[in-house]
């Protein structure tokens, strides 16, 4: 998996460039000096998207011990940066949270509890957002196999449904009881903390309200992802309504989130953007452009995460050391 991962984003980068070198580079390049900083502000509105889904996880942490907005919209920062960055097939992003979360007080269960029930219900939530997106491609008029949406529908259903159920079979606590008894006993506590953040996990789960916030709020948070793909559009010199807007950040994030072996789902993104562009009457070099503009805002948003990052941990290590 160490090799896996950069062999995936050379390989990735190379299908991006192939991609983009089919083009006009010419005019795509006039399209990006034409838009200039209106770019970098397209990147910048990724923050409130961050907010939204760090507000949608905290409804999940005990009262006493909730890290306030900015921590937590800090944390989601962070962990998109990882795993937007990194060769860590999405998973990097959510250690690295946790130990944030463990960073700002927050107990080993509840931090590993909210962590796992918020990823189950991210599912759940882009689920419906994809759907929400091919809703609007079909309302627009392009041509959508409705059997293809059927069984996509399916898929994600059962993806989290099996999420969901592993979660609610304890299935930490009987791995973790596993190892324990291959090892003949040496990981006791290992044993202990999963059985805890299992209970933690089906006592969030009984939550009714904040399982129902936290999905409400991470619908909005990848709504309020669509505020980057119409400003970037706009600046570009090829306004879009917010339904068509909504369309592309919906299945944009869909193809990202189902390729995650790739980091940053390298060449298939700007595929993503090429095809959708040409469902919706695009240019290809204005979607060639927006896929660009998109990879600004790893430089404008991400990379600043990932030093954040490295601050937090290095913070975090000067405050364990004894006096």
């Amino acid at each position: 998996m160490n090799r896996l991962g950069p062999v995936l984003a050379v390989a990735g980068l190379a299908a991006a460039l192939a991609l983009l070198a089919q083009q006009d580079l010419s005019e795509i390049g006039g399209l990006l000096a034409a838009a200039g900083f209106g770019l970098v502000l397209a990147a910048l509105a990724h923050i409130p998207s961050m907010a939204l889904n760090g507000h949608a996880w905290r409804l999940l942490l005990p009262r006493a011990r909730r890290p306030s907005v900015l921590a937590m919209t800090a944390n989601v920062w962070i962990r998109e940066s990882v795993n937007g960055l990194l060769p860590v097939a999405r998973i990097g992003g959510e250690i690295a949270s946790y130990r944030l979360l463990r960073g700002e007080g927050v107990a080993v269960a509840p931090a590993a509890a909210s962590l796992m029930v918020d990823m189950a219900i991210s599912i759940l939530s882009q689920l419906l957002f994809a759907l929400l997106g091919l809703a609007l491609l079909a309302w627009a008029g392009a041509g959508i196999g409705w059997g293809g949406i059927a069984l996509g529908a399916l898929a994600g259903v059962a993806l989290a449904g099996g999420f969901i159920l592993a979660q609610r079979a304890d299935i930490l606590s009987r791995l973790a009881r596993l190892l324990n008894g291959i090892a003949a006993g040496r990981f006791p506590a290992l044993e202990a903390h999963s059985a805890r953040i299992d209970r933690m996990t089906r006592r969030l789960w009984r939550v009714r309200g904040a399982i129902l916030g936290c999905f409400l709020w991470q619908l909005a948070g990848w709504a309020a992802g669509a505020l980057e793909i119409w400003l970037a559009l706009y600046f570009l010199g090829f306004p879009v309504s917010v339904a068509e807007a909504l369309a592309i950040e919906a299945l944009i994030q869909a193809v990202s989130s189902a390729a995650f072996l790739v980091p940053g789902a390298l060449g298939l993104q700007e595929a993503g953007f090429l095809g959708l562009g040409l469902l919706l009457g695009l240019p290809a070099e204005a979607s060639a452009a927006l896929a660009i503009a998109r990879r600004l805002r790893d430089l404008v948003v991400f990379l600043p995460g990932l030093l954040a990052w490295v601050w937090a941990e290095r913070r975090m290590a000067r405050e364990a050391v004894p006096a």
